[in-house]
């Protein structure tokens, strides 16, 4: 009787640990970098400027996230990468720089051609991210999870009201966290660093920008 009974529990154990595991891998691929930063410029230029920051804010997306993500995705399907979330850090190097220069082009069109400041600030949030986690990821692998999803939450906040934004986004970045380091793809301090990263850089644009 005592051996079934821990045979069970063990049971219970590898089963929480699965559930633990898709739960982990849904919340990796939800909130994963390339879908937030496609889906954030429409919302933030809808919500602060109406249909015409929404349309400013799509051409955001595709040269921000949608150039990328087919950078990304055309690497995987030719073996190049192991995922679009490039779990091989030695791997990045290629993706990154497209990712830079992607959000560089789009900075400077958007400031350009007089898209809406705050936009135009958000773009700029994401330029300053990757001008901090990307010479970092070099050498020690930085979560990009956790800088991107930290760094929306502080875009959000200036568009939505600040006080329930910033506090379901930090649960929401806390769970990005647990999920990164739960699938083993991340170290606690790298998912720390990242949220740091993302949320440092994109708050120094904003109070610069002084929207």
């Amino acid at each position: 009787m005592g051996d079934q009974r821990v045979a069970r529990a063990g049971e219970g154990t590898r089963g929480g640990s699965a559930v633990s595991g898709r739960i982990a891998r849904w919340v990796t691929e939800i909130f994963a970098p390339q879908v937030l930063v496609i889906g954030l410029p429409p919302v933030v230029g809808l919500v602060s400027d109406g249909r015409t920051g929404f349309w400013w804010g799509l051409v955001a997306s595709l040269l921000c996230g949608g150039i990328p993500a087919l950078v990304i995705a055309l690497g995987v399907r030719a073996g190049k990468l192991d995922s679009r979330h490039i779990v091989d850090r030695s791997r990045r190097t290629v993706p990154l720089l497209v990712a830079v220069a992607a959000v560089f082009v789009a900075l400077l069109l958007l400031a350009g051609l007089g898209a809406p400041r705050l936009l135009v600030a958000t773009v700029g949030a994401m330029l300053a991210g990757l001008a901090v986690t990307v010479p970092v990821t070099l050498k020690w692998k930085i979560s990009f999870h956790a800088a991107v999803s930290a760094g929306t939450v502080l875009v959000l906040a200036r568009v939505l009201p600040a006080a329930p934004t910033l506090a379901a986004g930090a649960l929401i970045v806390a769970l990005v966290c647990w999920a990164r380091v739960r699938l083993a793809h991340h170290t606690v301090a790298q998912v720390a660093a990242g949220a740091l990263a993302g949320a440092g850089s994109s708050w120094a644009i904003l109070a610069l920008s002084g929207v």
